[in-house]
């Protein structure tokens, strides 16, 4: 059964993905499966490669900071390229490629993916001394993502 909560930051559960750390606000578990939502505190260096979810939406809120999101195309060159400030809301629907990067040193976002099963392919990479997608290929494949390009340049 789904859950009513309010979550203030550093209430969720914490959980180490590669060399950063996540806050999991709410979980698919939660949610029974509706959603996903987790607060990152990124640098330049956490940018995802340019990807494609097949079975989930994909929204962002900006809460502080400044970033970059590439969307649109199967490389970054193709993409079209937005800048979004603290307070931004952006969207990617399934099967839109996307990619997002902070412009500014670090920023901090709430990524929310509906449904939330892809929550697993998070917990599941844990600790790593730095960023490697392309070595969970076959794992994101599971979960229906699809690595495209690689990540923006820091």
């Amino acid at each position: 059964m789904s859950i009513a909560l309010v979550r203030n930051p550093g209430e969720g559960t914490v959980y180490r993905y590669y060399d950063s750390v996540q806050e999991q606000v709410v979980s698919n578990t939660e949610t029974r499966g509706v959603v996903t939502v987790a607060r990152l505190s990124m640098r330049r260096s956490d940018a995802p490669p340019l990807h494609v979810h097949s079975r989930e939406d994909e929204s962002w809120v900006v809460l502080a900071g400044r970033v970059r999101f590439w969307v649109g195309s199967a490389s970054l060159d193709a993409c079209e390229v937005h800048d979004a400030e603290p307070g931004a809301y952006a969207f990617g629907p399934r099967s839109v490629p996307h990619t997002f990067q902070p412009l500014t040193t670090t920023a901090d976002v709430l990524v929310i993916n509906n449904p939330g099963a892809v929550e697993g392919y998070f917990r599941s990479v844990g600790d790593a001394d730095a960023r490697r997608d392309t070595d969970h290929a076959d794992r994101l494949t599971q979960y229906g993502i699809a690595l495209l390009d690689g990540p923006p340049h820091a």
